[in-house]
């Protein structure tokens, strides 16, 4: 049987509050309802429901949070100035890349466990400073 979309990515933390709030802050994801599974967690919804679309799965060390074989999550985003401003004032390190004027603008940066985050936005949002 083929899959027919993607449902969701997980990512382990040592902090759900820090993490989850770095993506309210960066992609607009929020806690929404999630099964009592016994261990500290939180699943992150994009504005107007839906289906979560980040799993947060916490109580990890620092030394427990390593890079697996998935290289990158990436997303589909909006406000291309505004997000670049908000890395530039929190310090976060990023990339940005466009192979060329017909295909779209490449973010990347890691969130505060390392897990490297791609948002691309449309070519024709205004180019940042």
């Amino acid at each position: 049987m083929p899959a027919i979309s993607m449902n969701h990515f997980t990512i382990l933390t040592d902090s759900v509050d820090a993490t989850a709030a770095f993506y309210a802050e960066f992609l607009d994801l929020h806690p929404g309802p999630r099964p009592p599974f016994g261990f500290p967690g939180a699943w992150l919804y994009a504005r107007g429901g839906g289906d979560p679309i980040l799993h947060v799965i916490g109580g990890k060390s620092k030394g427990e949070l390593v890079r697996g074989v998935i290289d990158h999550m990436a997303f589909s985003a909006t406000g291309l100035v505004d997000t670049v401003k908000k890395l530039k004032a929190r310090g976060i390190e990023y990339s940005l890349r466009r192979v060329d004027e017909s295909n779209p603008w490449q973010l990347f940066f890691h969130d505060p466990c390392g897990a490297k985050v791609e948002l691309d936005f449309d070519p024709s949002e205004a180019t940042p400073d």
